[in-house]
């Protein structure tokens, strides 16, 4: 532990948290402020100037990260019949009606991403209590309702990210793994960066997007210069 401590000091000590870090120069700086066994995630972190007590204010969208994120996502699929079979041929590691929908009336939500046939939404409609709390409810403009199940299980499996504004007009989301290579998160980072600006709503006065930075899962946190991601 001590070892740890006194790598984390010394790389506190390398860091300027007045400094605005150009993207490639953050991206060499969290990975290098990895100090545990496991791969850490690098997350990214979006201040943006709305207000998300306005209802035309809030966003939530999905975009697909490049190089995938590192995280096996647990996926469920409403569907029944053929549909289901190809749900689970796809990679689901769940699928059902209402034999899925009694497994999580009775509290069950180990799974990331929950996928519906428009024709299930009736019975999944039922379950509000129990997924909307935890941001699981299927939706259409996030093609989570869909009768293309076999396309959107594969797309959530292949590093499909959702972001959503939280209480306090804040978006962030895992971008890869310490493991990655540079290149890749960078790329990771551009595309979400993308996502969230092309979500931006209509009205919206002033900096959107007020402050960006990425850590590891426990590592330092790193200001990005937004004028530099802007001229890239």
């Amino acid at each position: 532990m001590p070892r740890v401590a006194k790598k984390r000091k010394g790389l506190i000590a390398k860091v300027d948290i007045t400094k605005r870090y150009k993207l490639d120069e953050a991206v060499k700086l969290v990975k290098s402020s990895v100090t545990s066994k496991f791969d850490e995630t690098i997350d990214i972190c979006m201040n943006l100037g709305i207000d998300p007590k306005q209802t035309e204010q809030t966003i939530r969208g999905m975009v697909a990260m490049p190089n995938g994120t590192g995280k096996n996502i647990i996926v469920a699929v409403f569907a029944r019949g053929e549909k289901a079979a190809d749900a689970l041929k796809a990679g689901a590691d769940f699928a059902g009606a209402e034999d899925l929908f009694e497994k999580i009336n009775g509290g069950f939500t180990d799974f990331d991403r929950l996928i519906a046939t428009p024709d299930m939404m009736a019975l999944v409609g039922r379950l509000g209590k129990v997924l909307g709390p935890k941001g699981l409810m299927p939706n259409p403009k996030l093609g989570t309702v869909t009768p293309n199940v076999v396309d959107a299980v594969k797309a959530a499996k292949s590093g499909q990210v959702e972001f959503r504004l939280d209480k306090a007009s804040i978006v962030h989301a895992g971008v890869g793994k310490a493991s990655f290579s540079e290149e890749h998160l960078i790329q990771n980072i551009k595309a979400f960066i993308d996502a969230v600006t092309k979500a931006k709503p209509n009205g919206v006065k002033g900096n959107y997007i007020k402050k960006i930075g990425l850590s590891s899962s426990m590592g330092l946190g790193i200001k990005l210069d937004l004028t530099d991601l802007a001229a890239a």
